[in-house]
């Protein structure tokens, strides 16, 4: 009795919370007809939006990826003092709100911040422009790459690579050759994470993207402004664009979960043989 209510109550709360919503997103998107759906899909603010946002998720992910395999391993191959520290700062995206993440670089790059009037005689703009949203946005997403490699290498050990360093390898040889292998379906399952998080992400590019239409407006703030505008179609199509990306987000993790799965499996059997 009590599994069966349980099971019943994960499913109301699901459909309610979860499911409810989406659907909802996508019945306001086609409400007034596919002609109306596809015209605001194809405006030249939604589609400047898109390619804003594809755009930020192509520079900040790379960046993203190349710090968290740095970071990873120092922090599982290394011992140095800060290593703590170094821990502890990544996680510093995920307790700070993304709006106080946006005030901090206004702080540092505005016009009377820190570095804003040596910027602003070199005329490089950064708030109110595309690099304060790549920055923003590598903020947000820092530590997703790090997360998933940490774990997975402090279990993984690095017997491997001591072995190839034995026999001659240089770093590079092993990083390429040994340490990447190994990790590679993390890494893509933690690049994956932070590539829906940047598509998604609002409150710091909010802050710092200074809403200019055709210029810094990504995808989540085009939903807000149209929506303030009272243009619900607009509003709900641009919305129904980043539940698919979210959707297909999804998708590739559990095909990557599954991928994963198999070739670990297919690693014990070969270890046992």
């Amino acid at each position: 009795m009590a599994r069966a209510t349980l099971i019943v109550l994960a499913c109301l709360l699901t459909g309610l919370f979860l499911i409810l919503p989406l659907v909802t997103v996508f019945a306001q998107a086609f409400a007034q007809g596919w002609k109306l759906y596809l015209a605001a899909i194809h405006s030249p603010d939604v589609l400047s939006a898109l390619k804003l946002t594809l755009v930020v998720a192509a520079v900040a992910v790379p960046l993203n990826v190349v710090f968290g395999i740095a970071a990873s391993w120092a922090i599982t191959r290394f011992d140095f003092h800060g290593k703590q520290l170094l821990v502890t700062l990544i996680d510093i995206p995920l307790a700070v709100s993304p709006v106080v993440a946006g005030l901090m670089y206004v702080e540092v790059f505005g016009l009377h911040g820190w570095l804003g009037p040596w910027l602003d005689a070199h005329n490089f703009h950064i708030i109110f422009a595309v690099p304060g949203i790549v920055l923003a946005t590598v903020f947000v997403t820092f530590p997703f790459v790090a997360r998933e490699l940490i774990p997975f290498m402090q279990a993984q050990g690095s017997d491997e690579e001591e072995a190839a360093v034995v026999l001659g390898a240089n770093p590079f040889s092993v990083f390429w050759r040994v340490t990447l292998p190994n990790i590679k379906w993390a890494l893509l399952y933690g690049a994956i994470l932070a590539a829906s998080r940047s598509i998604g992400e609002f409150g710091a590019v909010s802050v710092l993207s200074g809403h200019i239409r055709g210029r810094t407006t990504t995808l989540p703030l085009e939903v807000e402004m149209a929506y303030n505008e009272y243009n619900f179609t607009a509003a709900f199509a641009a919305a129904s664009l980043l539940t698919l990306a979210a959707i297909l987000t999804l998708t590739i993790k559990k095909i990557l979960e599954s991928t994963s799965g198999i070739h670990a499996h297919a690693e014990r059997e070969k270890d046992a043989a």
